[in-house]
């Protein structure tokens, strides 16, 4: 097993054994099993889109993937690709089929939650992976502390202002998609960090936009109406990597790429590349891996008729006021000087990464 950068917020959350499965960001389908897992039930997973972040393509279909193959379980994994009737038409698939776990992302918590208590009815134990269903009763939820991803946020922000010596600096939102809960979450998590500044005065307030299914052209769009509206915006806390590339762009056709500070999060090639260049501050490495092994352990142990035992903390439903028990794993912030860390821990690889573009970039970063 590689060596993980950090600590999960719960012992023993390491799966222990993983599973055999197969799928792909396409929407298709498949199975696979051993002999190891010939008693285990099925396991059903839907991931949410292709759009929202590159991860649910590159990492948390292969980690999943390789989880569910080495412990010999079926499974059968497919992405919605950001289509609520397609989202629904996949987990009735899954439900008729007979699965006994199922696992979704969702795309907002109604949808969700239609899905959830379709599977409830059936009998079928249920995971929320990384996005809480609001009001969708899921018997658990894995995810990161997404609280701490927006305070990682918002004092990235803070530092990289003060670094520039800014006076008074304006300070645009480019929040995520309103329908999810996470984006709400991070939100809380940077207004917590920022609002003393506002309050004090030494920041100022600027426009507060949400982009609608995390939309990265929308985003763009947005920004420049920001950008045009008020020209003395000097930071920008964008929610992800996607929407900060986004804001970038604005930016540099302003000549203004690097001179103003743009947050990001999920440590995507793309958004590493900037960080290197100092066109984005930072981001939030969020180690997918780790998370996709919590959620496996609890789905392998469900699929094997076994009694859970990792998910030894709880979040309360914001609209049920319901306890869900959960794995919450801690995030870490990145910046040029320990981006050679995610490398170092397998998420992005040096020939991913360090293209003719960015060569000198990674060699002044120590990525070697």
């Amino acid at each position: 097993m590689r060596k993980g950068l950090f600590a999960l917020a719960a012992a023993g959350l390491l799966a222990t054994g993983s599973m055999a499965a197969c799928g792909s960001e396409s929407g298709d389908s498949g199975s696979g099993s051993g002999d190891s897992g010939s008693s285990a039930g099925k396991v059903g997973v839907i991931l949410p889109d292709t759009k929202s972040s590159a991860r649910w393509a590159t990492a948390d279909l292969k980690y999943l993937t390789d989880a569910f193959k080495a412990a010999g379980v079926e499974a059968d994994i497919q992405n919605a690709q950001g289509d609520k009737t397609q989202f629904q038409t996949i987990a009735d698939g899954m439900i008729s089929s007979g699965v006994k776990v199922l696992m979704i992302v969702n795309l907002d918590s109604g949808t969700g939650k239609a899905v959830l208590d379709k599977a409830k009815a059936a009998g079928i134990a249920t995971i929320d992976y990384d996005r809480l269903t609001l009001n969708g009763g899921a018997d658990y939820y894995v995810s990161f502390d997404n609280v701490e991803v927006g305070k990682l946020q918002g004092q990235g922000l803070i530092d990289c202002l003060t670094e520039k010596k800014a006076t008074k600096p304006v300070v645009a939102y480019l929040n995520g998609s309103p329908t999810d809960n996470n984006a709400t979450l991070f939100k809380e998590g940077y207004d917590s960090v920022l609002k003393p500044k506002f309050d004090s005065g030494e920041f100022v307030k600027g426009p507060d936009q949400d982009v609608p299914d995390w939309d990265n052209v929308q985003g763009g769009t947005l920004f420049e109406q920001m950008l045009t509206t008020n020209k003395d915006i000097k930071g920008v806390l964008a929610a992800n990597d996607g929407l900060g590339n986004a804001a970038i762009q604005v930016l540099k056709k302003n000549k203004l790429n690097g001179q103003v500070p743009v947050t990001g999060q999920d440590a995507t090639v793309q958004g590493l590349q900037n960080v290197l260049v100092g066109d984005q501050c930072m981001t939030v490495y969020k180690a997918i891996k780790d998370e996709a092994d919590a959620a496996s352990e609890l789905a392998i142990a469900l699929a094997k008729g076994q009694a859970p035992t990792s998910a030894t903390g709880s979040v309360t439903d914001p609209e049920s006021k319901k306890d869900v028990k959960s794995v919450l794993l801690k995030p870490q912030s990145i910046t040029k000087a320990n981006v050679k860390d995610v490398v170092a821990d397998g998420f992005v690889t040096k020939e991913e990464l360090c293209t003719a573009d960015f060569a000198k970039a990674c060699t002044d970063a120590g990525i070697s």
